[in-house]
């Protein structure tokens, strides 16, 4: 019989999880607001944000309204990269009250080949940010037209890389939980992306895992250089987590963190919004493997769904050992919960939402089959190796969990 040796195997596992795993499941750090009055005019970096556009008419202008009423006492510019949208991204972004005439709007070429999307925009806002700024001694903060940022998060991103000497300091966003579809899976993504690059282990020097979350990222202009600048990416579909792990390989320091300042304003409303979410890259971070899938599907049961089988359908030590390993995993979950403001009794349905994310795994990888690929924005990759690549592959089980919610494609 296998029962045993399994239920044995589960609560190893939940065991190494929590004791020898980076401490994933803490809630992970917030940084203190830094108002612009806290810092030294005379000494502060120039900032240089960058912003990929394309159809986000929804919320171009909150996002670069916010950007440019930044109480940032340094010279701070704003470039938005209109990524040939059709519903007037460009025009309501140039829209915006700008009295300082911080914000310059680029109109996007055509993009060529072996570049994403998204990095192919960002690559050209880049380019016209260090026209803006040839002082290398600055930073240039890569974010998304779909989130809207508090006056104070430029001025507390920086003083935490001027305070800690960091070359790129990143942070997830505060993502929508009001939608009973978020509720439920909104959470889980969080904690399934602290599991994948545990928070305290990205933020040790001493260790190779690297993360960052694409909603917030800024980068120091000189380690940007080091690693061969944007284009050392342009095939990266995972392109945060693929430019942090240049950063850090490269000797440079980074923070991931949860942001309080900087929250995404693009709906999920419905689990099929989510699911489309997920799908769009979750086999690409396999690395569009068939074994890999299978191996993450096995897993993805054996972690996250067998604890509570053993716990409803065995007796006496298996029972017990399974129920111990489910108890370990919703304590795990808890820290997250509470962070969104919702009630422990959500870890019950954890083996559920992990099931959830394990089909749209295997959606994912239908679609790649079927030869849809990797579709957003209208835009379809379907490359499995050379141009387009996640840089990321071999991570394990868990980049079944892809972070890619806020992280536009493009």
């Amino acid at each position: 019989m296998l029962v045993l040796p399994l239920s044995i195997l589960t609560l190893v596992i939940w065991l190494g999880l929590i004791f020898c795993h980076g401490r994933f499941w803490q809630a992970g750090p917030v940084l203190a607001p830094v108002s612009g009055q806290q810092l030294d005019a005379a000494t502060c970096p120039d900032v240089c944000v960058v912003v990929p556009a394309r159809d986000e008419a929804a919320s171009v202008a909150a996002c670069i309204g916010s950007l440019l009423a930044q109480d940032y006492p340094g010279t701070l510019r704003v470039v938005l990269v209109d990524d040939n949208s059709t519903d007037g991204t460009g025009r309501l972004a140039r829209a915006v009250p700008d009295p300082h005439r911080r914000l310059s709007v680029v109109t996007g070429k055509a993009r060529p080949a072996g570049w994403s999307g998204k990095l192919w925009a960002v690559a050209q806002g880049v380019a016209r940010a260090r026209e803006l700024a040839p002082d290398s001694s600055g930073f240039v903060l890569l974010t998304d037209a779909d989130i809207t940022h508090d006056p104070r998060h430029v001025s507390t991103l920086v003083a935490k890389a001027q305070a800690d000497g960091l070359d790129q300091v990143s942070e997830m966003v505060e993502l929508n939980c009001a939608s009973p579809a978020e509720r439920m899976l909104v959470p889980a993504f969080v904690f399934f992306f602290a599991l994948l690059y545990p928070f305290a282990s990205v933020n040790n020097p001493r260790s190779r895992v690297a993360g960052a979350a694409g909603g917030t990222v800024l980068v120091r202009w000189s380690a940007l250089a080091r690693i061969g600048g944007i284009e050392s990416l342009r095939g990266a579909l995972i392109d945060d987590c693929t430019l942090a792990a240049h950063v850090k390989h490269s000797g440079g320091r980074i923070y991931l963190g949860h942001s309080c300042l900087a929250r995404s304003i693009r709906p999920y409303p419905h689990p099929s919004d989510i699911w489309r979410m997920v799908a769009r890259t979750a086999y690409v971070q396999l690395g569009y493997s068939p074994l890999l899938l299978v191996g993450t599907v096995l897993g993805m049961v054996l972690v996250w769904m067998l604890p509570l089988q053993l716990a409803l359908f065995t007796h006496g030590l298996p029972c017990a050992l399974g129920a111990g390993a489910w108890v370990l995993s919703m304590a795990s979950y808890t820290p997250t919960l509470r962070r969104f403001g919702q009630s422990p009794a959500w870890a019950v349905l954890l083996p559920v939402i992990a099931g959830f994310y394990t089909l749209a795994t295997i959606g994912s990888a239908l679609d790649h089959h079927r030869g849809r690929g990797v579709v957003w924005k209208s835009r379809a990759y379907t490359e499995p190796d050379g141009a387009i690549s996640t840089h990321m592959r071999g991570e394990g089980t868990a980049t079944v969990m892809n972070r890619t919610m806020g992280d536009d494609v493009g």
